[in-house]
């Protein structure tokens, strides 16, 4: 029979940290820590397989299930000389999920499992602390009726405020031991009241029930929801992870906390996280009282201190990463009950192992693979203007770095449909809770009035990128009245603020925000990476200030630049329009000479800017409707008309002509350069004119010419030896030696069945995956919004394939294009600048397929710098 029930701790641990994928990270590292040595409370793991198995069987435990609990739950009691439901000495259990990959806080815990009317009596007679096994006692039925039962939770917090209330007291632990007494007594009532049955006294009906909850939680919505935000398989499932109590909560010389091996935020290297005393573990991350930092228990309990200090550097040295660690403190005593790698920011992410490098613990290989491509995006984010008066109306902890600004909403569902209508908003709760996820992932940052560092909503926020200010106690939420007070200040739904996740701040209105430096340990890790990349790395730029930046990123060219944004600039547009409203060759000729000083200056701009790195620009691409107003556009029409001095009926009848059924398999591309070459021929002289100008003056100047919408070899031949024919004119007149490149885009799937054919003449190729995946599905780009989703969620499609390439089908056009381009031209250079450029899955694949760049947006360039180091690291070539 398979295997479904490994035991950990008390000498016999049978798991191993090897067995991830079976036991999951809490169960591995559950296993890894006992075999260390360290006092981690005993008990057993069911398999993430065992999961699947419950689903498979229609959520019903698999055969065999059962005898293997009830022999590890016998091993567990022979461990600790204690027996489930026991009316001497009872064995109390915690009952916990633990995935594949970390999950934090989005499936199910129970704790306290086995406490019935008799064991309660036992614990009061074993520990004489009748409120802590009474409050333990209320804990496990509030949280067996929201977990196993489905009973909303606030019914008991109400029942707790009102008794609160009534005793004049602000917190849990002023409520005595009669008080927690008769709190049991109404929970259960609740329970009754909502389910129409009594709390069940048999604490083995109490673990099956739990057991079904974990395995269940693996397809509630907000794991659903956080599996599909981090790309973790639904097929994986969860592990449950059965382990003896140890309490926190049996008073002042107990406690519970979770703490970080380095700083989460920033990455220093610096002990940090926080503790309650007389607690249990959910009440840190929860929110609910805010605690203490960890330094303070130095002061509380300086043996208890030293010990965590000594395990933390142990975990570390033995994982070799950033911890994140949870403990309990039962009577002064510590135990161990979880150590993963910790989530971190991008900016702690680059720190740690940057450090990590230079304190020998990892070589530098390990260090580029271990931060996330994606990590790098929220360096880039922006931060608060250093130029800016600021006045802070509060302060919170700052709980996830970075800065946003935004219109206040008060729930996750306000914040994705305002996100929907393009608006940015912040999400303000009093605390956040698992099912706010979608809400977070929408805002432009969150703020809490409640919760610490270690809380949901920093723990979730610093995963995301996002900046989060946590437990700002002057913001006072009334969620329902849609407003929050904070000194004096009422701030209403759709009001502007401004957050400060790396100081904490909260400020009214709007604040600028600026961009980051980018060195320090970004410049280190960026250096590391490009040890080890076999890729270049250019930007998709269509002027200066865009290629500067991206030179600044660590940009090593241009591969795309497109001419006809620069079209659009007031000061040209008038003469484009006139160009495209000549009825002959001389009038277009006559408009055209209007523009080229300005396309000119836009090319001197951009290859000063490049400063001798190779600069692609493509020529005009899309269809001339564009450059026109719509037909139903009245006003727009008259003012063209009126500036141009042309009769209105002139325009009317030029835009009826120009309309097109299906425009982007229209009159476009070389299609325009084909049939009016005048307009090719002026930007031609134009790149030439700017780079023979400035190799005058002894800059350095790489320009490739590259042809949109190529889909036959005549095209290519007919628009290189016209282009050539200008260049080569151009280049004798300025006396100068210029070397230059044509080539052409890869975007019709034609072009790449017979990309030997147009190798004869393109010197290079470059992948415009954009069109080449519209053309390759038939799926129009701007209307697949419409369906996509649904197919990505019915997983028809593995990944919408505008973000990430289809390897199976458009990988494979590009793949023939770059082996039948090469058949021909052996040093045909490829490259690729679509969107997919900048997406490290779709990097992989075409260091894979052999490229020799990939482009994309400047503010991508140091994602795909990293995204192919790790490309070549884990496939050299």
């Amino acid at each position: 029979m398979e295997r479904m029930v490994y035991f950990f701790g008390a000498g016999i641990t049978e798991g191993s940290e090897e067995m991830k994928n079976q036991l999951g990270g809490k169960g591995c590292n559950l296993a890894g820590m006992a075999k260390l040595g360290l006092p981690v409370p005993p008990g057993f793991t069911i398999t993430t397989d065992t999961c699947i198995a419950f689903y498979t069987a229609g959520s019903k435990w698999p055969e065999g299930l059962k005898g293997q609990v009830q022999d590890n739950l016998k091993k567990l009691e022979e461990a600790t000389g204690k027996k489930l439901g026991s009316k001497e000495n009872p064995l109390l259990v915690s009952v916990r999920s633990g995935a594949r990959a970390s999950m934090p806080g989005m499936m199910d815990t129970i704790l306290n499992l086995g406490l019935t009317n008799d064991t309660v009596k036992a614990m009061v007679k074993l520990t004489s602390n009748p409120r802590f096994a009474y409050d333990s006692y209320r804990r496990f039925i509030e949280m067996y009726a929201d977990v196993v039962m489905g009973v909303d939770r606030q019914n008991f917090e109400h029942a707790m405020d009102e008794l609160k209330h009534k005793k004049g007291v602000k917190l849990d632990t002023d409520l005595d031991a009669a008080d927690m007494e008769a709190l049991t007594g109404e929970y259960k009532a609740i329970y009754k009241k909502h389910l129409g049955e009594d709390f069940p006294e048999d604490p083995w009906t109490q673990l099956e029930g739990a057991v079904n909850a974990v395995f269940r939680s693996w397809n509630n919505q907000r794991a659903i929801t956080y599996r599909k935000l981090n790309a973790i398989p639904d097929e994986w499932g969860t592990a449950v992870n059965v382990q003896s109590m140890v309490f926190g909560n049996t008073g002042e010389e107990s406690g519970t906390g979770v703490a970080f091996t380095r700083n989460p935020s920033t990455g220093e290297n610096k002990f940090y996280g926080e503790y309650l005393m007389n607690a249990q573990g959910e009440d840190v991350v929860a929110g609910i009282r805010t605690p203490h930092p960890i330094a303070d228990l130095e002061r509380d309990m300086p043996d208890v201190y030293t010990q965590l200090v000594g395990i933390y550097k142990k975990l570390e040295n033995h994982y070799r990463d950033m911890q994140d660690i949870e403990f309990t403190i039962e009577n002064r005593k510590l135990y161990m009950l979880q150590t993963r790698s910790g989530k971190r920011t991008g900016a702690a992410a680059v720190r740690i192992a940057v450090e990590m490098v230079k304190e020998g613990l990892i070589d530098e290989k390990t260090a580029v693979l271990r931060v996330a491509p994606s990590a790098l995006d929220q360096l880039l984010h922006p931060m608060i203007d250093p130029k800016a008066k600021v006045d802070a109306v509060a302060k919170g902890l700052p709980a996830s770095p970075g800065a946003a600004v935004g219109q206040v909403v008060f729930n996750a569902e306000d914040a994705v449909e305002w996100q929907e209508k393009g608006e940015k908003v912040i999400l303000v709760r009093t605390e956040t809770s698992p099912e706010d996820i979608s809400g977070m992932h929408a805002a432009q940052g969150i703020l809490t009035s409640r919760g610490g560092m270690t809380s949901h909503a920093a723990v979730v926020a610093r995963g995301m990128g996002k900046c989060c200010v946590a437990g700002c106690g002057d913001v006072i939420v009334e969620e329902k009245k849609k407003v929050f007070h904070v000194n004096g200040h009422v701030v209403k739904e759709g009001d502007w603020i401004t957050i400060n996740g790396s100081t904490g701040e909260l400020i009214l209105g709007q604040v600028k925000l600026v961009s980051p430096e980018l060195s320090g340990y970004f410049g280190e890790l960026m250096a590391m990476a490009d040890k080890f990349r076999a890729l270049k790395v250019r930007t998709n730029a269509d002027t200066p200030k865009d290629a500067a930046q991206a030179r600044a990123f660590g940009a090593e060219g241009i591969g795309l630049t497109r001419t006809e944004h620069m079209f659009f600039a007031e000061d040209r547009i008038k003469a484009v329009r006139e160009m495209i409203l000549a009825d002959n060759v001389e009038d277009r000729k006559a408009a055209l000479a209007k523009v080229q000083p300005f396309q000119k200056a836009d090319f001197v701009g951009i290859f000063e800017a490049m400063k001798g790195l190779p600069v692609t620009v493509r020529l005009l691409d899309p269809p001339l409707h564009e450059f026109l107003p719509q037909l139903d556009m009245d006003k727009q029409i008259e003012e063209i008309a009126s500036e141009l001095g042309v009769p209105k009926g002139k325009i009317v009848d030029r835009i009826q002509s120009l309309h097109e059924l299906n425009p982007m398999l229209g009159f476009r591309g070389c299609r325009i350069g084909i049939v009016y070459p005048e307009i090719f021929d002026m930007q031609i002289t134009a790149i030439f004119e700017a780079a023979c100008e400035l190799k005058k003056k002894g800059v350095e100047v790489i320009p490739e010419v590259m042809f949109p919408l190529v889909g036959t070899s005549a095209e290519m031949k007919m628009l290189k030896d016209s282009a050539v024919r200008i260049a080569d004119a151009i280049i004798a007149k300025y006396g100068v030696e210029l070397e230059y490149m044509m080539g052409t885009m890869i975007e019709i799937p034609r072009a790449a069945v017979i990309a030997d054919v147009i190798a004869k003449d393109a010197e290079f190729f470059s992948f415009g995956t954009n069109d080449l995946t519209q053309m390759g599905f038939g799926y129009s780009r701007d209307d697949a919004g419409k369906f996509l989703p649904v197919y990505v969620n019915k997983k028809v499609l593995k990944a919408d394939p505008f973000q990430t390439i289809d390897v199976e089908g458009i990988g494979k056009l590009v793949d023939m294009g770059v082996k039948l381009g090469r058949k021909t031209r052996h040093d045909l250079k490829c490259g690729v600048c679509g969107e997919h450029g900048g997406d490290p899955d779709s990097i992989e694949f075409f260091h894979g397929v052999g490229l020799n760049y990939v482009s994309c947006s400047p503010f991508r360039v140091p994602i795909a710098r990293l995204a192919a180091a790790q490309a070549n690291i884990k496939n050299p070539r």
